[in-house]
Order: structure tokens, then C-alpha cells, then sequence
């Protein structure tokens, strides 16, 4: 598992799919974590996914923008209260 959370790494999902293997093939154990590696990696990428960092980002620069639309209605309400008076 990654440090920062409880999802596994592309390389915990690799081992343990080798792991799965029965003992009798286990003796290309090596070249199996390889190859499920890299066609986990294969497949995630036909996938077109951000990475964790990317989204992370994209979540702040959201917050952020709520954030100055929230500022923005007050100020207009504000703004339209006094030229009602």
C-alpha cells in the first residue's frame, strides 16, 4: 500500500497478483511480477485516468474557485441592496 493511503501501488497489485500464482509456476515468479506489471500499466493507460496529483490540483483550484464566486454574490448582493435604496 502507498504511504498516503490505503490504495494499493501498481507494484502491490503486480505482487500480489504474481503471489496468486500457483507454487508449481512460482519459479518464474520474477518475470510474472514484470509482465502483470506492465500489463497493468498498459491497461491503465488505454484508460486515459489523471494521476492522484493531477486531481488533488484540479480539487483545490475548484475549492478555490467557489470560494471568489461565493465572495462575488455576496458583493453583488451587497451592491445590489444599496441601489435599491
Amino acid at each position: 500500500m502507498t504511504k498516503d493511503s490505503n490504495r494499493p501501488s501498481l507494484d502491490d497489485l503486480a505482487r500480489q497478483l504474481a503471489e496468486s500464482i500457483p507454487d508449481s509456476l512460482r519459479t518464474v515468479g520474477e518475470d510474472l511480477e514484470r509482465n502483470f506489471k506492465a500489463l497493468l500499466q498498459s491497461g491503465l493507460e488505454r484508460m486515459d485516468l489523471v494521476t492522484r496529483d493531477d486531481f488533488d490540483l484540479q480539487v483545490a483550484v475548484l475549492e478555490r474557485t467557489r470560494e471568489k464566486l461565493q465572495q462575488l454574490e455576496e458583493r453583488l448582493a451587497e451592491l445590489e441592496k444599496r441601489t435599491s435604496n
